[in-house]
């Protein structure tokens, strides 16, 4: 069966697979969305005897049906290579009671490697069957690991470019590094004055410019996203809790048809939202546990119904989940709308007006799969400390948002359902965090010598994504205005 996409807010016409991945953002400022969740046509039985790429294309093919058998697999197999330093790619790790999903094995450490490996393969089959001709500019915000895993995804690819905005104070330093010394003549990181939501307003505000596309189309350059509101973003990060779930299950954690419940840490809304997609595709999956940080905007629209971004921004030891716009819930309220674009369209109107708008009571009765929760900066560090004391298995500070918010859902509902929790961060990707979370004497060590320290502590290996940056030079040092954003793309294009 072909799925065509549509967008969130209009009626316009709906386009194939490649047409959403290379577009990313519909004209009309939506988000595409497939007309149907197909459903999963392989049992768990044989998707459990499968390889993690072998289950990638029985998810993938189901949503990007105008790709061939074989260029989807050979998307998949270049993605998910030897740049992963685990096998089974996404390993689950028992710890306390909870299986911990690890998503961060990738080239970046970060759980944005598992989509960000296959989109520039999915980018380029996708022009190649679409001719076109322009070369394509990737514009992309990052709260901190999006960039650096889009950045080395696509690093040399031809016929691309890549363009990486983040908050300039707002990432951690290890995050920073990771974007600055990244190689690549194709590349481009610059830092603005202001947060992330003022990152992605400012992505957004680029791709809608009618007179901006117009001008790039005269130079042979058109706009794409690696963002998460990128279809070709979101349907492989469906893959990992497919995975999970029948890996559990051919290992006698799980019996036929039994649940499991998701616990996610939650930013941008687009790994949770995957697991959203993995239920409605038949994956037994009951409760969706959404772990915000301070900033808990979503917590707040899970209790209430409203949706606020009109608060203080916080900046926190979780940055990358440091967002008051949490741009793939539209697709989740397209969805609870009845998939209505004209009702969507009202709320994402009042939101950008206001900064808010309420749900009704019924949309609000669509949202029983998911429970919301936060856990303060205390909170979290404590959550690091006593699971390391506790199990000597060391977590990042997302993931402890996380693994606390699981603390408070068993408390509150006492439910024991066999629970994964997505671990989207290797811990040395906030090593200062981590190391003062365990123990406050390691605040006085350099970055690094935190690093070496972590690798002792944790009993684990230093990745190659760390040691690789060490010493590199710094080679990009753009920052800029928020207001200044298409002046710093033109720049690179070599456009006046």
């Amino acid at each position: 069966m072909e799925i065509l996409y549509k967008s969130t807010r209009s009626d316009v016409a709906p386009v194939k697979a490649s047409e959403a991945i290379l577009k990313g953002l519909v004209e009309d400022g939506g988000l595409y969305v497939p007309e149907t969740i197909p459903a999963l046509d392989k049992t768990i039985d044989e998707l459990s005897q499968m390889t993690y790429q072998q289950v990638a294309y029985e998810v993938m093919k189901l949503y990007f049906t105008d790709f061939t058998e074989a260029e989807l697999k050979a998307c998949i197999e270049k993605a998910y290579d030897s740049k992963f330093d685990t096998e089974e790619i996404a390993p689950l790790v028992e710890a306390d009671g909870a299986y911990y999903l690890e998503l961060f094995h990738g080239s970046t450490i970060a759980f944005k490697d598992m989509a960000l490996s296959i989109l520039p393969h999915l980018l380029v089959t996708s022009a190649k069957k679409n001719n076109v001709k322009n070369e394509i500019v990737i514009l992309t915000a990052t709260s901190g690991d999006t960039g650096k895993a889009a950045l080395a995804g696509f690093a040399n690819v031809d016929g691309i470019k890549i363009i990486v905005f983040y908050p300039k104070n707002g990432v951690s330093a290890i995050q920073e590094k990771q974007m600055v010394t990244q190689k690549g003549a194709n590349t481009h990181v610059v830092g603005i004055h202001g947060n992330f939501d003022d990152a992605q307003t400012g992505v957004k505000n680029l791709f809608n410019d009618k007179e901006l596309a117009k001008v790039m189309d005269e130079a042979g350059f058109q706009f794409s996203s690696a963002n998460s509101i990128n279809i070709g973003r979101l349907v492989p990060q469906i893959v990992y809790y497919v995975y999970a779930y029948t890996t559990l299950y051919k290992e006698g954690k799980l019996t036929k048809g039994q649940k499991m419940n998701v616990v996610v840490p939650t930013g941008n809304f687009g790994n949770i939202l995957a697991a959203f997609y993995a239920k409605n595709m038949g994956l037994p999956i009951d409760k969706l546990i959404c772990a915000s940080n301070d900033n808990k905007v979503l917590f707040d629209f899970f209790a209430t119904g409203e949706y606020d971004k009109n608060r203080e921004f916080v900046l926190t030891n979780s940055p990358s989940m440091d967002i008051l716009i949490s741009s793939n819930l539209e697709r989740l309220i397209y969805r609870i709308a009845g998939n209505d674009s004209a009702k969507n369209l009202a709320f994402m109107t009042s939101l950008s007006k206001d900064g808010k708008y309420v749900i009704t009571d019924e949309m609000k009765s669509a949202l029983s799969d998911f429970y919301g929760n936060y856990a303060t900066e205390a909170e979290t560090g404590k959550t690091i400390k006593d699971l390391y004391e506790k199990t000597g298995y060391v977590i990042d500070t997302h993931t402890a948002v996380a693994a606390n918010v699981y603390g408070k859902y068993k408390a509150d509902t006492k439910d024991d359902t066999v629970t994964v929790i997505a671990s989207t961060a290797s811990p040395f990707k906030f090593a200062r965090s981590v190391m003062n979370a365990i123990d406050t004497k390691y605040d006085a060590m350099s970055d690094f010598e935190l690093i070496d320290e972590l690798s002792k502590v944790g009993n684990v290996a230093i990745p190659n994504a760390i040691e690789e940056i060490r010493t590199a030079p710094v080679l990009h040092k753009t920052v800029c205005d928020r207001t200044e954003m298409e002046a710093a793309v033109k720049n690179f294009l070599g456009i006046q």
